[in-house]
């Protein structure tokens, strides 16, 4: 991960999602449905088949030019001055020139040194530029010096006729450093003894060209015709790469603190599989097997050994595999790695073969269909330019040619040397380059590929959107499939979901597999979400891996901040809305829509709130708006300076400070963020402690505002108190203080800094802090938490969002399941919803059980709603499709909806317990009910029903009331049968019944034996039924009534 300098927070959002909270056991957890994989592939991508050993502390890689070490601070008329050194490169990439601004503070007369260092193939750590200067008399004051760094041409330009053989360099190190000229340093001393003195340093890395990418120079030099005849014939051909294999490269850490990298004497062929065995015996000796193909039965060794002991200590660091930041990797899959820790072992003692051999098939096959693609893009392309391009300067012009070639149809008559097999397998491909015709000729063979590929994947998309798309999803896979092997892996990523879900093509989960590793491969971001998540949790066949998934989920978390901050890409604000939500759909809109209409008439009319939320949604692309940077600064602009609003003032400032939209103006934004901060704005007072660290290097005063706003609860200003620890510059305190950096950056995540969460998921990786301790699950949770706020990931959600409010099912369904494979719960509920809603739809084109699935993800989600654990619960209870009733589960997952607050699950496992069903002791302790007082279930029901009647939310009689008034009722109604005064009314009433009818039949005798005509009466005295006396055995019985209610969902 790469360290950013003191954040300064962009303009804020109206939502701030929670940070994750802590990873704990959950009573709904069950594990979901997942196949048995062999330790096989087991979904395993990787960028390279390089071997990196780093033991030494985490944060110590990767650090970036906005920081410096330690230095002793020196005070003078009461202000702390530091010894530091930085510099901007103009341009990033090597140039034969390139211009470098260093800005630098010397506390003592000192020497300033500038070096350029670079790395190729065969060597390492080579000077090709050097500069050093004094300076003795302008002390504690900040000076910039201009410096041009001159590169050699062969590092810079292509080969040609001067120029026979040009360098590929892998790494260029431009560093600086500081020396006292009183204390070692001098301009006559050595250069390596001289940077052991330094009191200040910093580096940083130019990006390198590939030779055949580079420019031709001008050499201003005339060549005779033949000369230049010839050398133009073979000047624009770029070689096909004779390698057939590739050395394996090993890096160690030494325990004097350096690094020693070798490479091994036998090579490895590309395209094969193979198995690497690396032994550690001591501490200087290493043992290099690899076995080679499929069967591992080939084999070559080597054994290394160093000079200097390597700094062997697996509990202080980790290994790196697959390349780093300073030698590119090639790319490759990884199987599955296993680590021996106190021993060594013989590698026929080693058993691990690739299992998954259908899967290493699959991916032969699609590199050798990809390679067929390539090859003819690019001969394609080749005969375009030889035969498109445009005329020369001392041609004859002809204005009909002109306008036929720029407005005219392409011609399809071009012969190319194709046979007509190989058009019927492509014809996808085919049809798309004649479409394309001249319309743009890229400068070289990658981009042209890459761009036919986005063309075939427009193409795509554009008929997925139509009104019928998922019925035309068959017919766009082949369009799909030329666009991943142009190397356009968005389209690798819905293949992936397309098979893995059935979505209008038979389902295949392993060549689903096959495509979000292709994707992955190619660091598609959303590719790279779902296989960190399938990982993450062990599903479709993916191989349970917190490791792996951590890999993938850290690799798009680092690039979400970049993300968020570019106008580039089909990027939007990741926002949690509900399909559920009716209120807050209610206020989704567009710039034409009535909301956006209203706010946009009460900001001109001067009201701050509606700017501040207007400029919010334009900035960020909120609540359906399309972002747009520049409309929006007009609004901070006007709000900032019209009102004395201090949330506009602050994001107006802050726009000024980095220009984005907007000229620069450093001296207005500091005005405005004084201002903002005098009126009490916590974020203002972090913005100028950021200012006085990153233009004035005044690291005391910086500090001293970002405890202030700390103590406000700004979480920037954590961070930034954290990176200060972390770079030993914090006032007073002179050392690096990892501990206490760590605790900034915890609390900073807390407050949901992205920074500072990618810090708490790499420290809970490696375990490097005693008070980050090494945990997989939770370096997971917090990376995930970042990734899933990339804005790329918000695109797609906005798409389906849009296309469900506009009543497009289609077009929902597929952009929903695409968000959805990604992990992200707010899709999965939303997928479900929409299932629920046309499940004609999810019958007619998904080969899952969309209802069921999606839900199962969600409520192993943390932060999943309580609505997806009553609807789990529901479904377990009742049974769905091929799944049998389960009452241990329903009840788990009505708890864990009671947990949350939700009066339906108390209401939902009190029917349940009046249905006869026995709630565990473990879920009653989950719901903090003492089973010593609540010893039967009428104590249970008593204490379900008042709590579901507490939390419920409607003022009037609700089911919860009415069912706890029914149970109190039935209670009183039992106490009454069962008291002693049933039995004596029973006798009395007994007793008076006997004696009435011995006394009437006393009188119907005395009257004689005549008959007496019948006659109606108006009192009647026909017997009524008197209550039955309960029996005792049934009494008993009556302890627990049951009542034949069914469950609500």
């Amino acid at each position: 991960m790469q360290r950013r300098g003191a954040g300064l927070g962009w303009p804020r959002r109206q939502q701030q999602q929670p940070p994750p909270p802590a990873v704990g056991p959950r009573a709904a957890a069950m594990a979901p449905p997942s196949g048995g994989v062999p330790p096989g592939l087991g979904g395993r991508a990787a960028c390279a088949l390089l071997l990196f050993c780093y033991l030494n502390v985490a944060p110590s890689l990767g650090r970036q030019t906005s920081l410096t070490t330690s230095v002793t601070p020196k005070a003078e008329q009461s202000v702390a001055y530091k010894d530091f050194i930085y510099f901007t490169v103009v341009e990033g990439n090597v140039r034969n020139v390139s211009e470098v601004s260093v800005e630098y503070l010397c506390s003592q007369p000192c020497v300033v040194n500038l070096e350029a260092v670079v790395s190729s193939e065969f060597r390492s750590s080579i000077p090709v530029y050097k500069k050093r200067w004094k300076n003795e008399k302008h002390l504690h004051t900040s000076r910039t010096q201009i410096v041009h760094v001159r590169f050699p041409s062969i590092m810079v330009y292509r080969d040609d006729y001067f120029i026979r053989h040009s360098i590929s360099v892998s790494a260029v190190i431009l560093r600086a450093w500081i020396t006292h000229r009183y204390s070692g340093g001098d301009l006559n001393v050595k250069w390596e003894d001289n940077l052991l003195h330094a009191v200040a340093k910093n580096y940083t890395l130019l990006k390198t060209v590939p030779p055949f990418e580079r420019p031709f120079k001008d050499h201003q030099v005339c060549l005779e015709w033949n000369m230049d005849y010839i050398w133009n014939l073979r000047a624009n051909k770029i070689p096909q790469c004779p390698l057939e294999s590739g050395h394996l490269h090993i890096q160690m850490h030494l325990v004097k603190g350096e690094d020693l990298a070798v490479k091994t004497k036998f090579t490895m062929p590309l395209k094969e599989w193979f198995r690497l065995d690396l032994s550690f015996n001591g501490g200087q000796v290493i043992v290099v097997a690899t076995s080679l193909g499929q069967d591992l039965k080939s084999y070559h060794n080597q054994t290394i050994s160093f000079r200097e002991d390597f700094y062997y200590n697996d509990t202080a660091g980790y290994f790196i595999i697959g390349g780093s930041r300073y030698v590119t990797g090639i790319e490759g899959f990884f199987g599955p790695l296993k680590y021996y820790r106190l021993h060594t072992l013989h590698p026929a003692q080693i058993l691990n073969p690739l299992l998954e051999k259908q899967l290493a098939d699959r991916i032969k096959l699609y590199y050798e269909r990809c390679a067929e693609v390539q090859e003819i893009v690019s001969v394609y392309m080749s005969t375009v330019q030889q035969g498109g391009g445009r005329p020369e300067a001392c041609d004859l012009r002809n204005s009909y040619l002109d306008l036929k070639l720029r407005y005219g149809r392409p011609s399809t008559c071009r012969a190319f040397p194709w046979e007509q097999e190989l058009k019927d397998r492509h014809p996808s491909l085919f049809q798309t380059l004649v479409e394309m015709g001249l319309l743009t000729v890229p400068r070289n063979q990658n981009e042209s590929v890459l761009e036919v590929g986005g063309r075939i994947f427009e193409k795509a998309v554009k008929r997925l959107s139509s009104v019928d798309g998922l019925h035309q999803i068959s017919s766009v896979v082949p369009f799909l499939m030329d666009s991943s092997c142009c190397g356009y892996h968005k389209a690798s990523y819905y293949l992936a979901v397309f098979y893995e879900t059935g979505l209008s093509v038979p389902q295949d989960q392993l060549q689903g597999m096959l495509y979000s590793l292709v994707g992955g491969q190619g660091s598609e971001r959303l590719s790279s979400m779902n296989l960190g998540y399938k990982h993450y949790q062990g599903v479709d066949n993916y191989p349970l891996d917190w490791e792996l998934s951590y890999a993938y989920y850290s690799n798009i978390a680092t690039k979400t901040p970049l993300d968020q901050h570019t106008l580039q890409g089909d990027q939007a604000y990741v926002e949690t809305i509900r399909l559920k939500d009716e209120e807050t759909l209610k206020v989704q809109t567009k710039e034409d829509g009535d909301v956006f209409m209203w706010l946009k008439h009460e900001a001109t009319r001067g009201n701050a709130a509606a700017q501040q939320r207007l400029a919010q949604m334009l900035f960020w692309g909120q609540q359906g708006v399309a972002k747009n940077p520049e409309a929006a600064i007009e609004w901070y602009a006007k709000g900032a300076l019209e009102t004395e609003d201090p949330a506009l003032i602050y994001d107006y400032a802050i726009v000024l400070f980095k220009g984005q939209g907007v000229k620069k103006n450093r001296r207005l934004a500091l005005e405005l963020m004084k201002k903002a901060a005098s009126k009490g704005l916590h974020q203002a007072v972090n913005g100028l402690g950021w200012y006085y660290h990153k233009f004035k290097k005044n690291y005391a005063k910086a500090a001293k505002y970002w405890l202030k706003a700390e103590e406000m609860g700004n979480p920037d200003a954590s961070y930034n108190l954290g990176v200060l620890h972390l770079d030993g510059i914090f006032p007073g305190i002179p050392e690096r203080n990892q501990t206490l950096a760590g605790e900034y950056f915890h609390k900073a995540a807390q407050g949901g800094h992205i920074e500072g969460t990618l810090w708490c998921s790499l420290y809970y990786i490696t375990g490097n802090l005693e008070t980050f301790p090494r945990d997989p699950e939770k370096a997971v949770v917090w990376a995930k938490h970042v990734a899933e706020k990339n804005g790329y990931l918000g695109h797609v959600i906005r798409k389906g969002l849009n296309a469900y409010l506009e009543g497009s099912w289609h077009e929902a369904l597929l952009y929903y399941v695409l968000a959805a494979e990604t992990g992200i719960e707010v899709s999965q509920t939303n997928l479900a919803h929409i299932c629920e809603e046309r499940p004609d739809l999810a019958k007619r084109y998904l080969s899952v059980n969309c209802v069921w699935r999606y839900y199962n993800f969600s409520v192993f989600q943390i932060g999943a709603p309580s609505f997806a654990y009553l609807k789990m619960g529901d479904l377990y209870y009742y049974g769905h499709q091929n799944q049998s009733q389960d009452l241990e589960l329903s009840v788990q997952m009505y708890a864990q909806a009671a947990l949350d607050g939700d009066s339906q699950g108390f209401f939902n496992l009190a029917l349940l317990i009046e249905e006869g069903a026995i709630i565990p002791h473990h879920i009653l302790d989950f719901l903090e009910i003492d089973p010593t007082i609540h010893s039967n279930n009428i104590s249970i029901l008593q204490e379900l029903y008042e709590r579901c009647w507490s939390q419920s939310s409607e003022e009037s009689f609700s089911p919860c009331s009415l069912a706890w008034l029914y149970l109190h009722l039935r209670l009183i109604w039992g106490a009454v049968l069962h008291s002693a005064l049933i039995y004596f009314l029973g006798t009395f009433l007994l007793s008076v019944l006997i004696a009435w009818t011995v006394q009437y039949f006393q009188s119907v005798s005395a009257s004689g034996s005549r008959p007496t005509p019948a006659r109606a009466s108006s009192d009647p005295t026909a017997p009524s039924t008197s209550p039955a006396v309960t029996p005792a055995a049934d009494a008993s019985a009556q302890d627990q009534p049951t009542v034949t209610n069914n469950t609500e969902p």
